[in-house]
């Protein structure tokens, strides 16, 4: 325990900021009388780039960018045309960046959603060790989901209508050539479950459709669920030989001829469309090989994020799926998600219903109503579609091997320590984080943290520039015999504070550069020089992607880094401990996701010791 809370003494510095990261029914209720997003002042917003960018580019290079700025503002200029273009769209649009940031963030990229953009959430192991208690726990869980879903639908003022909740289950891309598309399950009552079947040492995945709603739309028991479970582990052995799944974790370009190659098929075709109409998918997983208790973490974390290769779960999914959650025999439990329809607060809020609901929830003797046999999904596989499963493989074993993913149980102390301090932990935390990389790099880079804009109608998300001119002069004086070092600490986290505030009131800098550079675009001009610059490129190049998951749940959060010399870090602040996933590609030379969260603990317990060396009694 820190000293201050063992002492109870409480001191008057470091200002707790504004972050609010954690979801509620009544902000989500509302949609229709929620203020548009507003665009922000032109002159704003360049002054506060041009802010941004003096921690990370050399003197040199802010001179040129000053001139290119100072040119973007010129009256009468290319910068007032695209505002005025920009303050027309939100006039006539619900949310002028929306549209926008779903087609540049998620539908016109290439990349695999598996590790690239679909986060992993790690659940509390499983006292359960059999098949049985798989089976028990993924009724219980899938029961859950389902309780949660008619609480969304049947709670008054419209809750039902946010989007964010509507789409986190009703949605599935549909893979095509050039760009994604999204299918939606309204008025569907049934989910998909895939489950294992081992056979020579090989794991094969077998789809099923299992109805969830009795034929009076009540939803089934879980013990009805239960044995819909056990019907589908005892069904027939026949199944497909080749692992279909593993085609939806391909680039999105080679999914799409695959997916075409596919649906040529009218079985094959069928079965796909079941699958993109189907609530949610639930992973009935094979056991994980065997590791040491201090990685065992980082690997079902891996597992959430890819499956952990061909030859174990992998094909044991369908990412275009927005929700799937996974249960493995071994215990290990949680969920993946596909990013592009909702952010992580959705998420977060149904991960903390579902959890209590199975706390709560006990097994209960099932009606005596006859249920159908869950329905097999077949699959023809034709040689050009296994030559593109291999593939597949081939390319998802390249990524699961580059991929270094490693959790952080921090158990020194968690957000009630740093609270006592009258410190925002995730301002603390955040600045931890640039040490740890200075410590490292002898250097600070560019840092993302999501920020929410659901104050907003339709609202997603905004980017919280970390690193600020305040916090590169504390990372700097922290390892030297600076007498300031609290004082800079204390200036770094304000200056988070006060960023964190601008970003969730629609203030920030990124999503109105990206609004000027898409209105660029979309009116065929040439784009402004601004965008061609080589600060905007650094400033755009994130090599610490950060996000915080403000959950209720003992759970952690996990997701692949956004550049290929970058780390992806989330962390979920308890109030005894903090959880850590950190991400590194193997591939980078330059990148170490163990070292990073090393020197991320010795951060947090120097910082610490900060604290306790300057506090205060309370005034």
């Amino acid at each position: 325990k820190c000293r201050s809370e063992r002492q109870g003494r409480v001191p008057s510095h470091l200002v707790r900021p504004v972050v609010g990261l954690q979801l509620s029914i009544r902000s989500t209720a509302h949609q229709e009388g929620l203020p548009k997003l507003p665009v922000p002042p032109l002159k704003q917003t360049c002054e506060r780039y041009l802010a941004m960018l003096e921690p990370l580019v050399t003197e040199e290079e802010l001179e040129h960018t000053r001139a290119l700025v100072a040119e973007f503002l010129r009256c009468g200029g290319v910068g007032e045309r695209l505002q005025r273009g920009l303050e027309r769209r939100a006039r006539k649009t619900e949310n002028w960046l929306s549209e926008w940031w779903m087609q540049s963030a998620y539908l016109d990229s290439r990349m695999p959603v598996a590790v690239y953009t679909s986060p992993g959430v790690v659940l509390p192991q499983m006292h359960f060790q059999d098949r049985q208690g798989q089976m028990r726990f993924a009724a219980k869980l899938i029961a859950g989901v389902l309780d949660f879903k008619q609480m969304i639908d049947n709670v008054k003022n419209h809750i039902s209508k946010s989007l964010q909740f509507k789409h986190s289950l009703f949605v599935c891309y549909i893979a095509a050539k050039l760009k994604k598309q999204m299918a939606y399950a309204a008025g569907h009552h049934y989910i998909t479950a895939i489950s294992y079947l081992q056979s020579l040492s090989v794991f094969l995945s077998k789809f099923f459709v299992l109805d969830v709603y009795n034929s009076d739309g009540t939803p089934l028991t879980v013990d009805q669920i239960y044995m819909q479970l056990e019907k589908i582990w005892n069904s027939s052995l026949q199944t497909n030989k080749e692992p279909i799944g593993i085609l939806t974790s391909n680039h999105r370009n080679t999914w799409g001829k695959a997916y075409n190659n596919l649906i040529k098929d009218k079985t094959n075709k069928e079965s796909v469309r079941a699958i993109q109409k189907s609530i949610f998918l639930v992973c009935l997983d094979a056991p994980m090989p065997r590791v040491s208790e201090d990685i065992y973490y980082s690997k079902v974390a891996a597992q959430m994020l890819h499956g952990g290769g061909s030859r174990w779960n992998s094909g044991n999914r369908w990412f275009d799926k927005t929700l799937q959650f996974i249960v493995g025999e071994d215990g290990s439990c949680g969920l993946t998600y596909e990013h592009a329809p909702a952010e992580g607060p959705p998420i977060v809020f149904l991960v903390d219903h579902v959890v209590e609901y199975m706390k709560r929830t006990e097994m209960v003797r099932a009606p005596m109503i006859p249920l159908p046999m869950p329905q097999k999904l077949r699959f023809n596989i034709t040689p050009e579609i296994k030559k593109d499963i291999e593939k597949a493989k081939q390319n998802l074993n390249i990524m699961v091997h580059d991929l270094d993913v490693r959790v952080l149980n921090f158990s020194h102390y968690g957000r009630k320590c740093l609270k006592s301090f009258k410190t925002s932990p995730d301002a603390f935390i955040q600045m931890a984080l640039q040490l740890a990389y200075y410590r490292m790099y002898k250097m600070c880079c560019p840092t993302y943290e999501s920020a929410s804009l659901r104050m907003f109608k339709l609202g997603r998300t905004e980017a919280i520039r970390t690193t600020s001119t305040e916090s590169v002069k504390f990372v700097q004086a922290m390892d030297d015999q600076s007498k300031q070092k609290m004082a800079l600490l204390e200036n770094a986290v304000k200056a988070h504070r006060t960023y964190t505030h601008t970003a969730i009131h629609g203030q920030a800098i990124d999503r109105h550069l990206l609004g000027l550079k898409m209105q660029g675009i979309e009116d065929l001009t040439s784009l402004p020089e601004i965008f061609m610059d080589t600060s905007y490129a650094v400033a755009m190049h994130f090599n610490l992607f950060t996000s915080q998951v403000g959950s209720k749940t003992d759970c952690v959060m996990c997701i692949g880094p956004m550049v290929p010399d970058g780390y992806g870090v989330c962390y979920n602040p308890m109030d005894d401990h903090i959880n850590f996933a950190v991400t590194a590609f193997n591939s980078c030379e330059d990148t170490n996701a163990t070292k990073l969260s090393r020197c991320l603990e010795d951060a947090l317990l120097d910082m610490n010791s900060l604290l306790e060396q300057t506090a205060k009694p309370a005034e």
